[in-house]
């Protein structure tokens, strides 16, 4: 059974994982590599498109004791069954901006990231797919230490999940042009 770290891009999932992993002993297993090894990933208007069948097909084939597996796209090419815990990563919209800023992602790469974690759509499909397994951590204004220590809590207890709702915040800014094109 394998720890599940996903989450939207920037929101610190890699460097969670890498700790974790440290503390655990666990190989890492890294979603988004394997997709480019396969040659899965295909431009599409500016952004890249993942066969997530054929990717899934690919994991299953990989994942065959317990590891430590990270990558946005784990609610869409996991199996529920081989997953003992699942930690969704969110993080203020607004501290995204600069660091896709920082990463030269294009406007319209920018928008839909923003876009999908004010929606939560990554933690939205997580918690459908993985159910009771599935727990959400704010890592906003938190240092990685932090963060790692509220998942080892939830890796070892199941307690401390946190309820995130960004779509309330950008609404009470009235920014949601801000986040969404028209």
């Amino acid at each position: 059974m394998s720890i599940v770290i996903t989450g939207n891009p920037g929101v610190g999932k890699h460097a969670i994982t890498q700790e974790i992993a440290e503390k655990l002993g666990l190989s890492i297993i890294d979603i988004n590599s394997i997709a480019k090894d396969a040659g899965l990933f295909e431009k599409n208007n500016g952004t890249y498109d993942v066969n997530t069948t054929k990717l899934e097909k690919i994991l299953k084939q990989k994942i065959s004791e317990k590891k430590m597996i990270v990558g946005h796209l784990a609610p869409y090419v996991l199996d529920k069954n081989k997953v003992k815990i699942v930690i969704i990563l969110r993080k203020n919209p607004y501290d995204l901006i600069s660091v896709y800023k920082e990463r030269k992602y294009t406007d319209e790469k920018s928008k839909e990231n923003l876009g999908s974690e004010v929606l939560g759509i990554i933690a939205h499909d997580a918690i459908r797919k993985f159910q009771e397994k599935a727990f959400q951590i704010n890592t906003s204004k938190r240092s990685i230490q932090e963060v790692v220590e509220k998942v080892m809590t939830l890796i070892s207890s199941n307690e401390g999940n946190e309820e995130v709702d960004w779509l309330d915040l950008i609404t009470k800014n009235n920014d949601l042009k801000k986040f969404f094109t028209d």
